[in-house]
This record gives C-alpha cells, sequence and structure tokens, in this order.
C-alpha cells in the first residue's frame, strides 16, 4: 500500500482516494458504487466485503482524506523520553501513543486511532503546551501499545516526591513581592508541574469535585478538593512550586502570568474521557502569592431532569405545576452552592420545545443547553441583569430566567415582564421561603406588585448522602434529638443510620440530595403580603396549607435512611412558633 502526500488526498471522494493509494481499480469502485444505490452502507465497508480492499486500507484512505498520514506501529519501541512526555493518564484517556518529542521546540507527534479524534490534539496543546502533529495508525497495535508502556500509573506523591527532589526549581522561592516571570514562566512549562497539574485535574473530575482550590501559605502550598460540600486535603506540592502551578493554570486559562496584583477570571475547556468539562478560573492575589480556585462543570454529572433533581413525589406535582403557569415569577432561594441553578436548569431543560422562546441572563453561564438563547452577563461593558431583561422583553420570549435578583433595578423589570405575559424564573439568597417576600419588600418593591406577580417561592439546600454499601444503624443520643426538638418517644420505632467506616473520600457519604420547600401564593398569602405581616406569620400561614418546611424534608431524609441528623441540623433551620 503506497501512501501518496496526504495534502493530494484531503478532501477527496474515498473510492478517489483508494484509487490514487493502488488499493483498488476505477471499475471496482464503480461497480461498489452500482450496489451503493440499493444498500445504504459506506462505500469502504462495501469494497472490504467485495474483497477489493483490506479495513487496514479503507482506515489509511479516511486518513488521508482528512489530510493526515497513515503510519505502520509494528516495529515501534518507545524511548524513556518519548514515553515519559505524555502522563500514562492522558494516553489513557485520549487513546493516543507519542511518536516523536522535541523537548526544546516543545514538539511532540503522537498517533491516534481515528482521523476525527481532534480533541486530543487540542487538549494535549492546552494541557501540555505541545505544538501536536498528529498521524493515524491502527487501533488494535495503539491498544497493544497503551497496554505495553502505560500499564503502570505514576501517583500524585510520586509526582510531587520527584518535583521536590528537583534543584532546577528550588530558585522558585518568592523574594517578598518581587519574582523572576521568566524562570516562572519557563517552570510552568516544565512537563513535570505539567503532570502534576493533570493529575490534579484528572483526580478532581474522577472524585466528582466540584472545586479545586490552590492556596499558597506561609510556609506550605495547599490543594484541595471540594467534594459534596466538604473541603478535602491533598498531597501538598513543595511551597516554592506554588508560583510555578498557579501560572500553568493561568496559560491554559488565557490570563496574564505577568499581572500578579489583580484578580483575574478565566474558562478552560477540556474533554476527559469523552464528556466535555467546563474549568471556571478565579485568581486572587493574597499576601503570600495567588490563590486559585477552580469551579469543574463536569457536565456528564449533572442530571438536568426534574425527576432527578430530588423533588418528592408531591413537591414535583407541585412545582410542575408552578413553571407550567402562563406568566408570573417562581423564585428558587438558598445560599452558594445549594443547587438553585441546578433546579432552575431542570426546569428549564423540561419547559424547553419549539414552541417555546427561552431566553436567559446568567452570570456566569454554567451549562449550554440546545434550545435556549443564553446571555453572559458582562458588569465591564455595562450589561447588566437589569440591562439584559430590557433588551429580553423586545426579544419576544415566553420564559426568562435571571440569573438572580440583586437590585430593586431588577425586580421591577422581572415584575414588568411577568405582568406582561410571561413566566420569570430567577433566584434570590434567603434563608427560607417566607423570608423571601420580605427579601423583596426590603430591597424596595412594592407589596401589592408582589402580590400580583409571586406564584411561588421554593427555598432548597443540599445534604450529603449516605453511601448505601457502609451505612450502620444506629440508636441517637437525646442530646441529638434535642437538636432536631425531638423527644425519643417522638421517634420510637424509627431507624437511624450513621456512616460506616470506609477508606474512600467522603468517608461514608456519596453524593447529595436537596431538600425543598415549596410556599405557593394563594389569596390569603397575598393578603398577609399586602399587610406587610411578618416572616413568622407568612410562614405559619403557609404550613397551614400544607408547606413541608426544609428541616421536615429533612427529617423525612433522615427516616428514610438517606442522610444523617447532623447534616440536616447543619443545614436547615430549627423551625419557629
Amino acid at each position: 500500500m503506497a501512501m501518496p502526500d496526504p495534502s493530494e488526498l484531503k478532501g477527496r471522494k474515498l473510492g478517489r482516494v483508494l484509487t490514487k493509494m493502488g488499493s483498488v481499480t476505477r471499475e471496482q469502485v464503480h461497480e461498489a458504487l452500482g450496489i451503493q444505490k440499493t444498500r445504504r452502507v459506506p462505500i469502504g465497508q462495501l469494497l472490504v466485503e467485495l474483497g477489493y480492499c483490506s479495513q487496514k486500507d479503507v482506515d489509511a484512505a479516511l486518513a488521508g482524506q482528512a489530510g493526515m498520514a497513515y503510519v505502520d506501529l509494528s516495529q515501534l519501541e518507545l524511548a524513556d523520553e518519548v514515553r515519559d512526555a505524555i502522563p500514562a493518564e492522558n494516553v489513557r484517556a485520549y487513546q493516543v501513543i507519542p511518536l516523536e518529542f522535541n523537548p526544546k521546540g516543545r514538539k511532540l507527534k503522537i498517533a491516534m486511532k481515528s482521523p476525527d479524534n481532534f480533541r486530543a490534539v487540542d487538549d494535549l496543546r492546552l494541557l501540555m503546551s505541545f505544538d501536536v502533529e498528529a498521524v493515524v495508525a491502527d487501533a488494535a497495535r495503539i491498544d497493544e501499545l497503551i497496554g505495553k508502556y502505560y500499564t503502570k500509573q505514576e501517583s500524585m506523591m510520586e509526582v510531587v516526591s520527584k518535583l521536590a527532589a528537583d534543584s532546577k526549581f528550588a530558585g522558585l522561592a518568592e523574594r517578598g513581592t518581587s519574582i523572576d516571570l521568566d524562570a516562572v514562566a519557563e517552570a510552568a512549562g516544565d512537563n513535570q508541574v505539567i503532570k502534576l497539574l493533570n493529575l490534579v485535574l484528572l483526580q478532581a473530575i474522577k472524585d466528582r469535585a466540584s472545586d479545586v482550590h490552590m492556596e499558597p501559605f506561609e510556609n506550605e502550598f495547599k490543594i484541595r478538593y471540594r467534594i459534596d460540600g466538604v473541603l478535602y486535603e491533598m498531597v501538598p506540592p513543595p511551597k516554592h512550586l506554588g508560583p510555578a502551578i498557579t501560572s500553568r493554570v493561568k496559560v491554559m486559562a488565557h490570563l496574564d502570568i505577568a499581572e500578579r496584583r489583580l484578580p483575574q477570571d478565566g474558562r478552560i475547556e477540556l474533554t476527559v474521557g469523552g464528556s466535555p468539562v467546563d474549568l471556571r478560573v478565579a485568581v486572587l492575589p493574597t499576601i503570600y502569592g495567588e490563590s486559585v480556585v477552580l469551579r469543574v462543570l463536569d457536565r456528564s454529572n449533572v442530571q438536568l431532569k426534574l425527576d432527578k433533581v430530588g423533588f418528592r413525589e408531591d413537591d414535583l406535582v407541585r412545582f410542575r405545576h408552578l413553571i407550567n403557569k402562563p406568566n408570573g415569577i417562581v423564585i428558587v432561594t438558598g445560599p452558594t452552592g445549594s443547587g438553585k441553578t441546578t433546579t432552575l436548569y431542570a426546569a428549564l431543560a423540561e419547559l424547553n420545545d419549539i414552541e417555546t422562546k427561552i431566553l436567559t441572563a446568567e452570570d456566569p453561564v454554567e451549562y449550554d443547553i440546545d434550545g435556549l438563547c443564553q446571555c453572559q452577563m458582562n458588569a465591564e461593558v455595562g450589561l447588566t441583569f437589569a440591562k439584559a431583561l430590557r433588551s429580553f422583553l423586545r426579544q419576544d420570549p415566553d420564559i426568562i430566567l435571571v440569573g438572580e435578583i440583586r437590585d430593586l433595578e431588577t425586580a421591577q423589570i422581572a415584575v414588568q415582564a411577568s405582568l406582561t405575559g410571561h413566566l420569570v424564573l430567577s433566584t434570590l439568597h434567603t434563608n427560607d421561603a417566607p423570608s423571601s417576600v420580605i427579601r423583596l419588600v426590603d430591597l424596595g418593591m412594592e407589596p401589592f406588585l408582589l402580590t400580583a406577580t409571586i406564584e411561588g417561592i421554593v427555598a432548597q439546600r443540599l445534604v450529603r448522602t449516605l453511601d448505601a454499601r457502609v451505612k450502620e444503624e444506629y440508636a441517637p443520643t437525646p442530646e441529638e434529638l434535642m437538636e432536631l426538638q425531638l423527644r425519643p418517644e417522638d421517634v420510637r420505632g424509627r431507624t437511624f443510620f450513621r456512616p460506616g467506616k470506609s477508606n474512600e473520600i467522603g468517608g461514608g457519604f456519596k453524593g447529595r440530595m436537596a431538600l425543598f420547600e415549596i410556599m405557593e401564593m394563594d389569596d390569603g398569602m397575598r393578603e398577609l403580603v399586602m399587610k406587610e405581616a411578618n416572616t413568622a406569620v407568612l410562614r405559619q400561614h403557609a404550613r397551614r396549607r400544607g408547606m413541608r418546611s426544609l428541616r421536615e424534608s429533612g427529617l423525612l431524609a433522615i427516616y428514610e435512611g438517606q442522610t444523617t441528623i447532623d447534616e440536616v441540623v447543619r443545614e436547615t433551620l430549627a423551625e419557629e412558633g
């Protein structure tokens, strides 16, 4: 099989490429084209079935069609420096093999199984700062080579030990506020530093971390993961490597590595194991260097379906009733990181159909969903929630999502939008559903406008769920019950669980579930709002009308063995009155 120059084959039809390669004749291609009129089968498959060429010929032709060379790896032996150019985790994640590596020019040649694996090329350029050239090779042979050279996984501890022992990084320790930018930039491009950061990111995604914190202190540089709302410390790298690691993150996020006095925000887009992962990067200058937090948005991990968010059956019916109203305002409230955005996205995913125009104003846009017109806020150029909302009303929408009601202007336009026949979904930062009404009045909203527009308020919290494999039954002490305002006779016959012994991160917990409190507006509630009744009165009325409080939702989750007393006490307030 003679392979012509790939540039001569690029973009040509597959039959023509195979003919130019000498694998088939024109007559054989015409015969296959004739059969293709009656059978909807790719021409390459037909030529293989007819016995005119092999699958390897077709693979080589597909590579040529994409302008790439096809190489034979049957005799390949990898030198150590070439093998170590890419960490084993990346080799397995992207299913590629390094063929040649020039460390000075940072040039890397890789072989991959398919010419359309362009994400591997893009991500290796981004993750490793390589100038990547790609060729195509036999998939089975690539699998063999991965098995031969990349079975052993290098642990984070091993990489950190190597870095600590490497004398070339010793001069990186910061001297007051001065720092040698050239030395830091060079260290940020070092393969071992890159390898460490890769391991940190891949491990974070594997452990379902929501955030990665990289923090410089006086005598150490900490790396911590937030998993299910709790921070866990990883193996800390040497303190003097902090600037190199943070600079490497800044390079990947296209930020200015020379700017070390001002906060910076950026974004890194990766594909890990075939799933798109977004990393939001926030850099903050501190007295001991730059602190970096990466928010991990793993789209494959998010369940954007209302029945997967955690609603109980009766709550789900009530929430669906709220979001299917033709107009009005529905507010989801809770502290930062309580899952408000996920609940609203799940609602929008359910409402998203060809007959509905949905516009969103977000800061930032966390997940892009097909069929939604999503607008990213940008305060630097004056694009605020209020300004975006004004424009939205001229875009003929049916449903509007406002990321957050932060001020009176945004609240007023949201009310105006709902009065003109739109359904408006938004979030607030309050402790529970009844106090949201008072918060809006405090912003300066007129009570009569609130009663005319608000249809319902949903408060939510996230509590960690017990790992069913290791949870154990136990009898809570009277003191623990007292925290829930319960007496031993109130829970007679109930079963309580706590986390059992576990060596995994999470210590007996796995994942989180949401607790909900849904307050629907009825005539009685509207009357109380008009009279500017306090939160306690609003809560009592809502409870009489069937609202289940966050604490009661938590109690049900405890009785069902899904979570613990400590989790519910930590996340919910005791009932008043």
